[in-house]
């Protein structure tokens, strides 16, 4: 496997809802990889931060398996967020969070989404709908995710340069929130949005 294999190429849009792309999508062309489907994660770190401090991501999945991923450092002198990913499926969860905590990892945050896959030309789309919002994240080349981008009318220049856990620090500190975790149930009963905190810093330019 090359080191190029490894690398994560992408762009994220914030949109109203994710509920018109559907049907774009389809009448592109596009095919889906994965139906709507619900996913847990589950941050892991040390207690000092120290993955979180490199810029370093080690995440456990749950949807229709269970997948451990590391996301190292983003490269950002590309146009588009590039990193190198590494992922692998696991059998257990709950076993998978004992032995990182015996490696001295333990559980950071929960983040929550509901995600759908479309394959688009060589590109990959998804719709995610998370509790603050919606967002479209397109992955492959960069040629092709402007010329998907464009065809589903999202401007490239306003793409997002934050990830999720990002976007739900900023909306924290925003509205001074007592919790940490990025769950339906946390903001089930509150009337914010992350179009409350975006702006120019967290486009893509």
């Amino acid at each position: 496997m090359s080191n190029d294999s490894l690398l994560e190429i992408e762009a994220k849009f914030n949109v109203p809802t994710v509920e018109p792309f559907r049907e774009q999508l389809l009448a592109l062309g596009a095919t889906l990889g994965q139906k709507r489907v619900f996913e847990r994660n589950l941050l892991l770190d040390t207690p000092d931060q120290r993955l979180r401090q490199a810029e370093q991501v080690l995440r456990l999945r749950q949807d229709n398996a269970v997948r451990l991923t590391f996301k190292g450092k983003p490269i950002y002198h590309s146009e588009m967020k590039v990193r190198e990913e590494v992922e692998m499926e696991v059998g257990d969860w709950e076993t998978a969070v004992i032995l990182f905590d015996r490696l001295g990892y333990q559980p950071q945050l929960v983040y929550e989404k509901h995600r759908e896959t479309y394959h688009l030309g060589t590109a990959e789309v998804v719709l995610d709908e998370l509790p603050y919002g919606d967002f479209i994240e397109i992955e492959g080349d960069e040629a092709e995710i402007k010329r998907v981008a464009a065809e589903m009318g999202l401007d490239i220049n306003g793409r997002l340069s934050h990830n999720y856990l990002e976007l739900m620090f900023k909306l924290k500190q925003h509205h001074n929130l007592a919790f940490n975790d990025l769950t339906f149930a946390n903001f089930a009963d509150l009337n914010i949005a992350i179009t409350d905190i975006l702006d120019e810093s967290t486009s893509g330019e």
